[in-house]
C-alpha cells in the first residue's frame, strides 16, 4: 500500500525537506524577533523607596554648569552628606538623555565619577555606581563607550560582600555589554568570564538573576560564537547554569528564566552542544519539563491561567525553545528525548497556551522527521487524539504546526491515516480549507489521506 502511494506522490524525502525548511524559516523569524526584543529590554534598577524619600519630584535636565557644580561638591564637599546629596542630584539628572550627552562630553566628568566609584566611603561609592547605572541605560553607544574606564572596577566589585552593590554592578555591566562592542572587547581580557563564574556561586537570588541577565547579554553578541562562548564553555559556568535549572523546591523561576536565555544562546551557536549534554543538559531540561507537566496536571482544577501567571510563564517556553534547538538537527538528541519518555509529558503541556502548543508541536516535528523508527514512538499512542484537539484551535500557528506533524506521521506511519479518518479527520480539515495561511497544508494532508 505504501509503495503504491509513493508512486503517485512526491518522494518522502522531498516532503520532509520542504516541511523542515518551512519550519526553520518560521523559527528564524521568531528567533530574530525574540532576540531584538531581548536586545532592547535593558534593565533599570531603581529603588522605589529611595525615590519616595527623595520627594518623587520630576528630575530636571542639567546643564554643564550644574553638572560641574555637583561633581565639584561630590569630590570636595566639606561634609559627607553634602557630597552624597550632590551625587543624588546628578543621578536624577542623568535620567534624561540630554543630561547624559552633556555629561559624557564634559571634560573630566567620567574620570571624576570613576574616582568617586573607588571611594572608601560606601555611600559615595554606591551613588557613583547608581550614576553609572543611569548612563548604562542610554540607547546611545557613545554613552556606553564613555563608561569604559569604569568596567574594570565594576568587575572587581563582583567579588565584594554587598549583594545589593553586586546586583547593581551586574545590571550595569549587562546594559553596557549589549550596547557596545568596544565594551565587550575590553571586558573579555579584563576577565569577565572568570568573574561571572565566581559570582554564580552566590547564595543571593537577586545576584544570580542579575548575573543571568549580564551573561545572556554577553552570549547574544554577534561575535559570541567565536570570541565568547568557547570561553564560557571552558569555564564552570555551564555546570552551575544547569544546576540552577534543576527542578525542585530550590528552583527560582526568575533566575531560571535568565539562565534559560543563556542556554538558548549557547545552543543556537552550535559551538559545542555535546559538552552541554555531557554535563546533563538534556536530562535537566527533561526533568524541568516533567516537573512543569506534573504541575499542570495538579492544577487543572484550580485553573491553568492562575498557576502560570503567578509562576512566571516564560520559563516553560524557554525550556521548550531549548529542547527544540537541541533536537532540530540531531537524531541522537531525539533518541535521548524518547529514552526519557518525554512524549506524553510534552503532550500534557498542549492546553497551557497557544505559544506553548506551537513549541511542543515543533519539538514533536523534529522527532517525527527523523524517520519511521522515531514515529513508532508517536503512534499508536495519545498523539493522534491530542492533534484532533489542536486542529480545532482558532490559532493559525497551532493548526499549521499540527498539520505538519500529521503530514510527517502519515508519511512514516501510514497506518495512522485510517485512525485519523475514523475520527472524522477529513471533516476537521474542511474547517480550515478556506484559510489562506493553511490552504496548501490542508490540501496536501487531504491528498495524503485520500491516497493511502
Amino acid at each position: 500500500m505504501w509503495s503504491g502511494r509513493q508512486g503517485r506522490l512526491r518522494p518522502v524525502g522531498c516532503v520532509v525537506e520542504e516541511l523542515r525548511c518551512r519550519r526553520r524559516e518560521r523559527e528564524a523569524a521568531l528567533r530574530k524577533a525574540r532576540r531584538e526584543q531581548q536586545l532592547v529590554s535593558k534593565r533599570l534598577l531603581r529603588d522605589d523607596v529611595l525615590e519616595e524619600v527623595e520627594g518623587g519630584c520630576v528630575a530636571k535636565i542639567l546643564g554643564e554648569a550644574e553638572i560641574q557644580q555637583f561633581l565639584r561638591l561630590a569630590q570636595r564637599g566639606t561634609e559627607e552628606k553634602e557630597r552624597e546629596r550632590a551625587l543624588v542630584s546628578l543621578r536624577r539628572g542623568l535620567q534624561h538623555p540630554e543630561t547624559q550627552q552633556t555629561f559624557i562630553w564634559l571634560e573630566g566628568s567620567i574620570r571624576t565619577l570613576v574616582g568617586l566609584l573607588t571611594s572608601s566611603q560606601a555611600l559615595l561609592q554606591l551613588e557613583a555606581a547608581r550614576c553609572l547605572h543611569e548612563l548604562s541605560h542610554s540607547e546611545q553607544s557613545a554613552v556606553a563607550e564613555a563608561c569604559l574606564p569604569a568596567t574594570s572596577y565594576l568587575l572587581t566589585y563582583l567579588s565584594g560582600h554587598s549583594s545589593d552593590f553586586i546586583e547593581l554592578c551586574l545590571y550595569t555591566l549587562g546594559n553596557l555589554i549589549v550596547e557596545s562592542e568596544a565594551v565587550r572587547r575590553q571586558l573579555l581580557p579584563q576577565g569577565i568570564v572568570p568573574a561571572l563564574a565566581a559570582c554564580i556561586q552566590s547564595p543571593h537570588l537577586t545576584v544570580l538573576e542579575a548575573l543571568g541577565y549580564a551573561l545572556s547579554q554577553l552570549l547574544q553578541a554577534k561575535e559570541a560564537p567565536e570570541m565568547i562562548i568557547p570561553s564560557v564553555l571552558g569555564s564552570t559556568l555551564p555546570q552551575h547554569i544547569l544546576r540552577l535549572l534543576q527542578p525542585g523546591p530550590k528552583l527560582n523561576l526568575g533566575v531560571a528564566v535568565e539562565f534559560a536565555w543563556c542556554l538558548h544562546y549557547i545552543i543556537c551557536s552550535q559551538v559545542n552542544n555535546a559538552l552541554l549534554i555531557y554535563h546533563g543538559g538534556l536530562s535537566t531540561l527533561g526533568l524541568l519539563l516533567l516537573d512543569v507537566a506534573g504541575a499542570v496536571q495538579r492544577t487543572e482544577d484550580a485553573g491553568l491561567e492562575l498557576f502560570f501567571l503567578q509562576k512566571q510563564p516564560s520559563l516553560l517556553p524557554e525550556g521548550l525553545w531549548l529542547l527544540n534547538n537541541l533536537t532540530a538537527n540531531s537524531s541522537s538528541f531525539c533518541t535521548s528525548l524518547l529514552s526519557m519518555d518525554l512524549i506524553e509529558p510534552l503532550l500534557q503541556l498542549l492546553p497551557v497556551s497557544n505559544v506553548v502548543s506551537v513549541l511542543v508541536l515543533t519539538v514533536l516535528c523534529n522527532v517525527a522527521e527523523k524517520g519511521p523508527a522515531y514515529c513508532q514512538h508517536l503512534w499508536p499512542g495519545p498523539l493522534l487524539p491530542c492533534l484532533m484537539g489542536t486542529l480545532a484551535s482558532s490559532d493559525t500557528e497551532v493548526v499549521g504546526q499540527s498539520l505538519e506533524l500529521l503530514q510527517l506521521l502519515f508519511l512514516y506511519r501510514p497506518e495512522a491515516v485510517e485512525a485519523f479518518l475514523q475520527q472524522s479527520g477529513l471533516q476537521v480539515l474542511e474547517q480550515h480549507q478556506e484559510e489562506a495561511q493553511l490552504q496548501d497544508r490542508v490540501r496536501a494532508l487531504q491528498k495524503t489521506a485520500l491516497h493511502r
